[in-house]
């Protein structure tokens, strides 16, 4: 016998013992009432028991050998195959509509790489899921109370290491954070909107030696201005109609030894701003309807879109407020003046959004990344993980391409049009080979399938190639 036919017999033998094993798997969690599946490191369904084919609305026949997503198209084992994380006690709904908490395990091999996976439905629908829960209302909402007061106490949740950028902008902006973040000076951050003020916010608190104390976020804009005093310093019992018994205290006094974060502080009210002045010369504050003055040990985050320099002048902002509030200036440079981060930033972006979304995204094309550095990005960072997020639900693998994109991004006007005037038959061409090259890269290079789309003939196609160099 030479060596090939010993290596056949092993692999036979090796398979052989593996289709034993899943027989005897099966054999043994067919009677068992608990839905259980086994799936391949492929995510073909090796074994399912009957409850579980049952509550699918399936023949077992029917499902084994076929991919998972085949059954059950809102499944999630891809992603966790490429992770190598379980999931435990998920919410998840299955494709006829049942909702129930499952479990998603990979199980892997000596060399780490995922051999099988196992699912598991813990509750088959929610009714059992709510009769566990109200057996331990008490504790779910003491619990509740607890971490959401955690919440509030520890709430900066970015760092450094969060802060994405090669750009000089981005490097000199990061450098002053970090210089802002080891004193306890007052910080006011610049920027346009969507070019991450807040995680600024969050890694400057959690880069100072206030770090372990609380973490306050408060949005200006978003607090009608009739309630924003008794929102910032708290009010006494009975201050007026409605008020909480025994009073409430206000975002300054749960930030007190922490930060605060006023965001949006250009939209402030004046009648606001010369209360916050007060406080912020006094480092005290007197809650509204009360006569005892609290002491405060705090440090004030501003961010504005806005330019105050100019709501100075205009009598919009007080200018007193202003220089109290820039003692640390740092700005934030917009998308458009770093496009050397975009790359960057995208594929920080893919990894988040993939996590959130459960759909494992990880490539982008050269193509879709010179559309990417191409666009100026006026939502700037926000705006770019928009369409990121767009361009994930749009794909069916784990490549972005031009065509997920939005069609504002891949007109690409500015690259035709810019320059020196062309002549009209040149311009008309480089719209048509951009056409042909991006629903070429579509179909995969499917050139019977790219005539269909263009609605021309495939000899025309192939004059039109051959004349562009495609």
């Amino acid at each position: 016998m030479n060596n090939n036919q010993g290596i056949l017999q092993k692999e036979n033998h090796s398979e052989l013992l593996t289709d034993y094993f899943v027989s005897t798997m099966g054999k043994i969690f067919d009677p068992v009432p608990v839905p259980i599946i086994l799936i391949d490191n492929k995510t073909r369904v090796k074994m399912i028991n009957d409850v579980f084919a049952n509550y699918l609305g399936f023949q077992k026949k029917e499902i084994v050998g076929k991919k998972v997503k085949e059954i059950d198209k809102n499944t999630r084992f891809p992603y966790v195959f490429q992770t190598k994380k379980a999931e435990i006690a998920w919410k998840h709904r299955f494709e006829n509509g049942h909702t129930a908490i499952v479990h998603r395990i990979p199980v892997l091999n000596e060399a780490g790489e995922v051999e099988y996976g196992v699912g598991i439905v813990l509750f088959e629908d929610l009714k059992q899921f709510r009769d566990i829960i109200e057996k331990n209302k008490l504790l779910e909402n003491e619990l509740h109370i607890y971490k959401k007061r955690l919440k509030e106490i520890h709430g900066a949740k970015y760092s450094w290491k969060n802060i994405i950028g090669k750009s000089e902008k981005m490097i000199s902006a990061k450098y002053m954070a970090q210089k802002a973040a080891q004193t306890n000076s007052n910080v006011l951050l610049l920027g346009e909107s969507g070019t991450g003020k807040e995680l600024f916010a969050h890694s400057i608190h959690n880069g100072s030696v206030r770090n372990y104390s609380p973490f306050v976020k408060v949005n200006c804009a978003a607090i009608p201005s009739d309630l924003l005093e008794s929102e910032l310093f708290g009010y006494e019992e009975g201050a007026f109609t409605g008020a909480k018994k025994g009073g409430k205290i206000g975002k300054f006094e749960s930030a007190n030894s922490g930060s605060i974060f006023l965001d949006e502080i250009g939209d402030m009210p004046l009648k606001m701003q010369a209360k916050l002045l007060r406080v912020l010369q006094e480092r005290e504050l007197e809650r509204v309807g009360g006569t005892a003055s609290i002491k405060l040990d705090i440090r004030v985050i501003a961010a504005t879109n806005k330019d105050l320099k100019e709501l100075v002048k205009e009598g919009k902002f007080r200018q007193d407020l202003y220089y109290r509030l820039n003692v640390m200036s740092i700005d934030i440079p917009p998308l458009r003046e770093r496009f050397c981060d975009v790359e960057d930033l995208t594929y920080l972006l893919l990894k988040k959004l993939s996590k959130q979304l459960g759909k494992y995204v990880s490539n982008v094309s050269s193509k879709t990344m010179e559309y990417l550095k191409n666009h100026s990005w006026p939502g700037n960072v926000r705006e770019l993980e928009n369409v990121l997020e767009r361009a994930i639900n749009m794909t069916d693998s784990d490549t972005i391409l031009p065509v997920h994109l939005p069609v504002y991004l891949v007109q690409n006007k500015t690259r035709i049009l810019d320059g020196p005037v062309r002549p009209l038959k040149d311009i008309i061409e480089d719209v048509e080979k951009e056409a042909i090259m991006r629903c070429l890269e579509y179909t995969k290079g499917n050139k019977l399938k790219t005539a269909k789309l263009l609605d021309i003939s495939r000899s025309s196609l192939y004059d039109r190639i051959e004349r562009y160099g495609i």
